[in-house]
């Protein structure tokens, strides 16, 4: 009967992993899975941090939100759960830490299966599979170890983790920070960001609206300051130059595409593109940075003749006459409808595999993540995942 159950579960493993846009989407699904389809109450995923050598609760897998979290190897897992204002605890704990918890209308498990979730032979993290009566037999256990081990070799075959060593790393991001205050009100937009950018990619930086993306890409462009963290550029790092030095490295070094075109409205295609040439030491000639975007027939014409996308690849053409180490490009096609977006994603397309530029794009739109070498998801000013796109997508095979 078991075997039966292991059966039903890994082809429906297979089938949620195979469907999943990003590894921690495929992981949180297929434990999901683990929980329903067998005798266990819930789960918990810990995720192990390398910097202080200790376990943290990254999410749970069942119907509590459970704030505080305490560990003990003697006595187990203490939490308090909000939403319905009870403790939860490992029934193993002692008389003394009983007491404590004689006042509250306590939830307690009677058994526990731990699993070791390992990455390359390294474990990276702990599953914890609860069940609140009744102990778990050999049987299940087995199970559990099986299933977990499965999860993690299917999330590691699609979401290949490419070593980058070999690539020439042209910026280090670390210990990133950035606090805005407000009316004696203190916030923190970005929490601790640590990340490399190699030379030639398409970096993508995702989240959701108010996540820090924005504000991060404007510190990397140097645009905007840190409260705290190094951003090491060619051995310096930016994070501490003055404004005389960010200026030379704006000029030299990034190219920037906004949402907004910022086009001088009273110069053609051209001569906005040769303003920006005159400012730089080895500029890229502006009609063949026009050809790369599709625009050799629109030197001439000013941004007021240009549709909304023409204007657009007018502007990655500007980025791109700098013959820029980086450019940085902000939700470019937020503006846009559908169509014109993937006709502005293809000259984003082109200008990587003509010129070999590297690429950091802030978007929150998924699908196009799918066109990146590397995604970087943000949540709550956090990285919370760094992904490789083993299989990069088109811009014309793209659909939202």
């Amino acid at each position: 009967m078991l075997n039966v159950k292991i059966y039903k579960t890994i082809g429906e493993i297979h089938n949620v992993i195979s469907k999943s846009k990003s590894s921690d989407e495929a992981l949180r699904s297929s434990l999901k899975l683990i929980v329903d389809s067998s005798n266990a109450s819930f789960a918990v995923l810990w995720y192990l941090d390398a910097k202080d050598n200790l376990v943290h609760p990254f999410y749970w897998l069942c119907p509590m939100d459970l704030s505080s979290i305490a560990i003990s190897l003697d006595d187990g897992i203490i939490g308090k759960s909000i939403s319905e204002s009870k403790t939860i605890a490992v029934s193993n704990l002692k008389d003394e830490d009983k007491k404590l918890f004689d006042s509250l209308d306590k939830l307690v498990i009677s058994s526990m299966v731990a699993v070791p979730l390992a990455n390359e032979g390294s474990q990276k993290g702990l599953i914890s599979i609860f069940k609140e009566e009744g102990t778990f037999d050999e049987d299940e256990v087995d199970m559990y170890n099986i299933l977990v081990m499965l999860i993690d070799t299917l999330i590691k075959d699609k979401f290949t983790e490419v070593n980058w060593d070999n690539k020439e790393k042209i910026m280090s991001i670390s210990k990133l920070t950035k606090d805005f205050e407000s009316g004696g009100i203190l916030t923190q937009v970005l929490k601790g960001i640590n990340f490399d950018i190699f030379e030639g990619e398409f970096l993508c930086l995702l989240g959701e609206s108010g996540c820090g993306k924005s504000t991060l890409l404007n510190i990397i462009g140097g645009m905007d300051e840190a409260t705290s963290g190094e951003v090491i550029f060619q051995g310096k790092d930016i994070a501490k130059s003055s404004e005389k030095e960010l200026t030379e490295y704006r000029r030299n070094n990034i190219g920037f595409i906004f949402q907004n075109y910022n086009l001088m409205p009273n110069l053609t295609a051209k001569e906005n593109l040769d303003l920006i040439g005159e400012l730089v030491k080895n500029p890229l000639d502006s009609k063949e940075a026009l050809s790369l975007v599709g625009l050799q027939d629109k030197i001439n014409n000013y941004p007021s003749q240009l549709s909304g996308g023409q204007q657009q690849r007018v502007s990655i053409a500007r980025a791109l006459i700098k013959n820029p180490r980086i450019i940085m490009a902000d939700e470019p096609t937020a503006a846009l409808d559908y169509q014109t977006s993937i006709e502005v994603l293809k000259a984003l397309e082109n200008v990587i595999k003509e010129k070999h530029t590297t690429l950091v794009m802030v978007t929150h739109n998924e699908e196009i993540s799918k066109m990146a070498d590397r995604v970087i998801r943000f949540r709550n000013g956090k990285i919370y995942e760094i992904s490789v796109n083993a299989h990069k997508q088109k811009a014309e095979d793209l659909i939202w």
